[in-house]
């Protein structure tokens, strides 16, 4: 359940808000003829605003960012077959129709341990012959 509090949505929008402060801050320090406006644009920017993100941000949030950087599979999909995650990346749009069909036709052809190494070692060779 989600807290609709003046407290509650000001915790989950804290950051919003610290980033709003240090730019209302240092925008009147600026208007008003201050000599330190820009320490306080980069101390507000550079350390206020990202502690903020640090203290009060969603832990989903850096979750996500970070999956969604990564290329490896997530835990869940490390229990699909090869087929099912290609089938799966092809189905979410990650291949196109020539790199699904290719990377098919390789994982068919490998279906051993030992196609899996001749298959690698035959693709490094190509690689290096192209080079």
């Amino acid at each position: 359940m989600t807290d609709w509090s003046p407290l509650g949505r000001a915790r989950a929008n804290a950051t919003e808000l610290a980033s709003l402060g240090v730019t209302g801050f240092w925008l009147v320090a600026l208007f008003t003829g201050q000599e330190w406006w820009l320490a306080a644009l980069l101390v507000g920017y550079v350390v206020v605003v990202p502690l903020t993100e640090l203290l009060y941000g969603e832990p989903d949030e850096a979750e996500e960012d970070i999956e969604g950087a990564d290329p490896a599979p997530s835990s869940d999909a490390s229990d699909e077959s090869p087929l099912e995650r290609l089938r799966r990346r092809y189905a979410e749009g990650e291949l196109t129709d020539e790199q699904f069909e290719r990377k098919l036709g390789r994982l068919l052809e490998t279906e051993t341990l030992e196609g899996v190494e001749d298959a690698t070692r035959d693709e490094s060779e190509r690689e290096f012959e192209r080079n």
